[in-house]
Protein backbone atom coordinates (compact mmCIF):
# COMPACT_ATOMS: atom_id res chain seq x y z
CA UNK A 1 0.00 0.00 0.00
CA UNK A 2 1.31 3.45 -0.99
CA UNK A 3 0.85 5.35 2.26
CA UNK A 4 2.47 8.69 1.38
CA UNK A 5 -0.69 10.21 -0.15
CA UNK A 6 -2.64 9.44 3.02
CA UNK A 7 -0.29 11.47 5.20
CA UNK A 8 -0.55 15.04 6.45
CA UNK A 9 3.07 15.51 7.63
CA UNK A 10 2.55 17.35 10.90
CA UNK A 11 4.47 19.82 13.06
CA UNK A 12 2.23 21.64 15.55
CA UNK A 13 4.51 22.01 18.56
CA UNK A 14 4.54 25.49 20.08
CA UNK A 15 8.34 25.55 20.10
CA UNK A 16 8.73 24.67 16.41
CA UNK A 17 10.61 27.48 14.65
CA UNK A 18 11.51 28.35 11.08
CA UNK A 19 14.13 25.61 10.76
CA UNK A 20 11.65 22.92 11.87
CA UNK A 21 9.03 24.09 9.36
CA UNK A 22 11.53 24.24 6.50
CA UNK A 23 12.67 20.71 7.39
CA UNK A 24 9.06 19.50 7.47
CA UNK A 25 8.39 20.96 4.02
CA UNK A 26 11.59 19.50 2.59
CA UNK A 27 10.65 16.05 3.91
CA UNK A 28 7.11 16.38 2.57
CA UNK A 29 8.47 17.12 -0.91
CA UNK A 30 10.96 14.27 -0.72
CA UNK A 31 8.34 11.71 0.33
CA UNK A 32 5.45 13.20 -1.71
CA UNK A 33 3.12 13.49 1.26
CA UNK A 34 -0.39 14.87 0.75
CA UNK A 35 0.19 17.95 2.89
CA UNK A 36 2.11 19.58 5.69
CA UNK A 37 -0.02 20.46 8.72
CA UNK A 38 1.32 23.49 10.58
CA UNK A 39 0.24 26.32 12.85
CA UNK A 40 -1.14 29.40 11.04
CA UNK A 41 1.89 31.57 11.73
CA UNK A 42 3.92 29.39 9.32
CA UNK A 43 1.50 29.28 6.36
CA UNK A 44 3.39 31.77 4.19
CA UNK A 45 6.75 30.10 4.81
CA UNK A 46 5.30 26.68 4.00
CA UNK A 47 3.59 27.97 0.85
CA UNK A 48 6.86 29.46 -0.33
CA UNK A 49 8.82 26.29 0.54
CA UNK A 50 6.35 24.07 -1.32
CA UNK A 51 5.67 26.21 -4.38
CA UNK A 52 7.47 23.81 -6.74
CA UNK A 53 5.60 20.73 -5.45
CA UNK A 54 2.13 19.20 -5.25
CA UNK A 55 2.23 19.11 -1.43
CA UNK A 56 -0.69 21.07 0.06
CA UNK A 57 -0.56 23.45 2.99
CA UNK A 58 -2.89 22.48 5.82
CA UNK A 59 -3.36 24.57 8.95
CA UNK A 60 -5.37 24.47 12.18
CA UNK A 61 -8.20 26.72 13.37
CA UNK A 62 -9.33 27.25 16.98
CA UNK A 63 -6.48 24.96 17.98
CA UNK A 64 -6.15 23.00 20.18
CA UNK A 65 -9.15 23.58 22.47
CA UNK A 66 -11.89 24.64 20.07
CA UNK A 67 -12.92 27.26 22.63
CA UNK A 68 -12.34 30.42 20.60
CA UNK A 69 -15.50 32.28 19.56
CA UNK A 70 -17.00 31.55 16.15
CA UNK A 71 -16.10 35.08 15.05
CA UNK A 72 -12.42 34.44 15.77
CA UNK A 73 -12.45 31.01 14.11
CA UNK A 74 -14.05 32.44 10.98
CA UNK A 75 -11.49 35.26 10.85
CA UNK A 76 -8.70 32.74 11.41
CA UNK A 77 -9.97 30.54 8.56
CA UNK A 78 -10.26 33.49 6.17
CA UNK A 79 -6.81 34.74 7.09
CA UNK A 80 -5.33 31.25 6.62
CA UNK A 81 -6.77 30.99 3.12
CA UNK A 82 -5.59 34.51 2.24
CA UNK A 83 -2.06 33.51 3.28
CA UNK A 84 -2.13 30.38 1.12
CA UNK A 85 -3.66 27.49 3.09
CA UNK A 86 -5.28 24.77 0.96
CA UNK A 87 -6.89 22.94 3.87
CA UNK A 88 -8.11 24.03 7.32
CA UNK A 89 -8.53 21.66 10.26
CA UNK A 90 -10.91 23.37 12.69
CA UNK A 91 -11.54 22.24 16.25
CA UNK A 92 -15.28 22.12 16.91
CA UNK A 93 -16.80 23.72 19.99
CA UNK A 94 -16.19 20.78 22.31
CA UNK A 95 -17.76 22.47 25.33
CA UNK A 96 -21.00 23.03 23.38
CA UNK A 97 -20.93 19.38 22.32
CA UNK A 98 -20.56 18.22 25.93
CA UNK A 99 -23.49 20.49 26.84
CA UNK A 100 -25.59 18.84 24.13
CA UNK A 101 -25.89 22.10 22.18
CA UNK A 102 -25.54 20.43 18.80
CA UNK A 103 -27.24 23.30 17.01
CA UNK A 104 -24.40 25.59 18.12
CA UNK A 105 -21.77 23.03 17.08
CA UNK A 106 -23.28 22.57 13.62
CA UNK A 107 -23.89 26.27 13.05
CA UNK A 108 -20.25 27.14 13.75
CA UNK A 109 -18.97 24.47 11.38
CA UNK A 110 -21.36 25.69 8.67
CA UNK A 111 -20.21 29.30 9.14
CA UNK A 112 -16.57 28.30 8.68
CA UNK A 113 -17.34 26.12 5.64
CA UNK A 114 -19.24 29.04 4.10
CA UNK A 115 -16.48 31.54 4.96
CA UNK A 116 -13.84 29.90 2.77
CA UNK A 117 -13.82 29.21 -0.99
CA UNK A 118 -15.40 25.93 -2.11
CA UNK A 119 -12.07 24.39 -3.15
CA UNK A 120 -10.66 24.71 0.38
CA UNK A 121 -10.86 21.42 2.29
CA UNK A 122 -12.44 21.82 5.74
CA UNK A 123 -11.78 19.11 8.32
CA UNK A 124 -13.59 19.11 11.67
CA UNK A 125 -11.58 17.91 14.67
CA UNK A 126 -14.06 16.41 17.12
CA UNK A 127 -11.53 15.26 19.79
CA UNK A 128 -12.86 11.72 20.19
CA UNK A 129 -11.00 11.17 23.49
CA UNK A 130 -13.37 13.63 25.17
CA UNK A 131 -16.59 12.23 23.68
CA UNK A 132 -18.87 9.28 24.28
CA UNK A 133 -19.77 7.03 21.33
CA UNK A 134 -23.13 8.78 21.07
CA UNK A 135 -21.41 12.18 21.05
CA UNK A 136 -18.98 11.03 18.32
CA UNK A 137 -21.95 10.07 16.15
CA UNK A 138 -23.68 13.41 16.77
CA UNK A 139 -20.49 15.39 16.09
CA UNK A 140 -19.97 13.55 12.80
CA UNK A 141 -23.57 14.23 11.77
CA UNK A 142 -23.11 17.93 12.55
CA UNK A 143 -20.01 18.06 10.35
CA UNK A 144 -21.76 16.21 7.53
CA UNK A 145 -24.87 18.40 7.74
CA UNK A 146 -22.69 21.52 7.64
CA UNK A 147 -21.00 20.25 4.44
CA UNK A 148 -17.49 19.87 5.87
CA UNK A 149 -15.18 17.66 3.83
CA UNK A 150 -13.70 15.55 6.65
CA UNK A 151 -14.17 14.58 10.26
CA UNK A 152 -10.92 14.19 12.18
CA UNK A 153 -10.34 12.29 15.40
CA UNK A 154 -7.98 14.39 17.44
CA UNK A 155 -5.73 17.40 17.92
CA UNK A 156 -2.96 15.22 19.34
CA UNK A 157 -2.96 17.50 22.39
CA UNK A 158 -5.59 15.70 24.51
CA UNK A 159 -4.95 12.65 26.70
CA UNK A 160 -5.49 10.19 23.84
CA UNK A 161 -5.31 10.25 20.06
CA UNK A 162 -6.90 8.19 17.30
CA UNK A 163 -8.39 4.79 18.09
CA UNK A 164 -9.41 2.21 15.48
CA UNK A 165 -12.87 1.75 17.00
CA UNK A 166 -13.54 5.49 16.82
CA UNK A 167 -12.43 5.67 13.18
CA UNK A 168 -14.77 2.76 12.36
CA UNK A 169 -17.66 4.52 14.11
CA UNK A 170 -16.92 7.79 12.29
CA UNK A 171 -16.83 6.01 8.92
CA UNK A 172 -20.09 4.19 9.65
CA UNK A 173 -21.70 7.50 10.60
CA UNK A 174 -20.60 9.67 7.66
CA UNK A 175 -20.87 7.01 4.96
CA UNK A 176 -18.52 6.35 2.04
CA UNK A 177 -18.17 9.81 0.52
CA UNK A 178 -16.91 12.02 3.36
CA UNK A 179 -13.27 12.06 4.46
CA UNK A 180 -12.15 10.64 7.80
CA UNK A 181 -8.78 11.70 9.21
CA UNK A 182 -7.10 9.66 11.93
CA UNK A 183 -4.72 11.88 13.86
CA UNK A 184 -2.82 11.64 17.11
CA UNK A 185 -0.53 8.79 18.08
CA UNK A 186 -0.31 7.02 14.71
CA UNK A 187 3.39 6.22 14.76
CA UNK A 188 4.13 3.25 12.51
CA UNK A 189 3.05 1.49 9.31
CA UNK A 190 0.96 -1.16 11.10
CA UNK A 191 -1.08 1.45 12.96
CA UNK A 192 -1.55 3.53 9.81
CA UNK A 193 -2.84 0.53 7.85
CA UNK A 194 -5.20 -0.38 10.70
CA UNK A 195 -6.63 3.14 10.58
CA UNK A 196 -7.05 3.01 6.80
CA UNK A 197 -8.72 -0.41 6.99
CA UNK A 198 -11.07 1.06 9.62
CA UNK A 199 -12.09 3.79 7.18
CA UNK A 200 -9.51 6.59 7.40
CA UNK A 201 -8.72 8.39 4.15
CA UNK A 202 -6.09 10.63 5.70
CA UNK A 203 -3.53 10.15 8.49
CA UNK A 204 -2.22 13.08 10.52
CA UNK A 205 1.22 12.16 11.81
CA UNK A 206 4.52 13.64 12.88
CA UNK A 207 6.15 10.26 12.16
CA UNK A 208 5.20 10.11 8.49
CA UNK A 209 8.70 9.18 7.33
CA UNK A 210 8.82 6.21 9.72
CA UNK A 211 5.35 5.12 8.54
CA UNK A 212 6.24 5.10 4.85
CA UNK A 213 9.76 3.71 5.34
CA UNK A 214 8.74 0.58 7.24
CA UNK A 215 8.12 -2.65 5.33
Amino acid sequence: MELNKFIDHTQLKAEAGREAIEKLCSEAKQYHFMSVCINPTWIELAKQSLEDSEVKVCTVIGFPLGASTSTIKIAEAKDAVAKGADEVDMVMNIGAAKDGDWQKVEQEIREIVNAVPEMIIVKVIIETALLTREEIVKACKCAANAKADFVKTSTGFSHEGARVEDVKLMRETVGPHMGVKASGGVSNRKEAIEMIEAGATRIGASKGIKIVSEE
